[in-house]
């Protein structure tokens, strides 16, 4: 499960690089907003850029427009809950300087400690 996690982590990471439909980039303040889209024009994934670098709340969502992962970057690095949908399960996994410290999955009424 945790191999998983991580390659979904790296897939996510990647999407965002690996378009053909350029992002919306908008200024807020000091901060960069990014916002990728899917060929079908709904939102792929959005979050922040500080001086070149993940930073904040970046959220991903499928084709659909349900949301895929939830998470938090600080300085271009993984940290704190991440939350990671798919069809039958959540999966809440704690960073610390991206480096996974505790996962915790939910399968319909089942709950699983990493």
């Amino acid at each position: 499960m945790k191999k998983i996690l991580i390659l979904s982590s790296f897939v996510f990471s990647g999407f965002a690089f690996a378009q053909e439909i350029k992002p919306i980039l908008e200024q807020e303040g000091n901060l960069v907003k990014a916002t990728y889209y899917y060929e079908n024009g709904k939102i792929q994934q959005q979050g922040f850029f500080k001086e070149g670098k993940l930073e904040g709340q970046w959220v991903s969502y499928d084709e659909n427009g349900n949301k895929k992962s939830i998470g938090e970057y600080s300085n271009g690095e993984k940290s704190g809950k991440w939350l990671f949908w798919n069809d039958k399960s959540l999966s809440e996994v704690d960073y610390s300087k991206s480096r996974i410290e505790k996962i915790k999955s939910w399968k319909e009424d089942a709950v699983v400690n990493k």
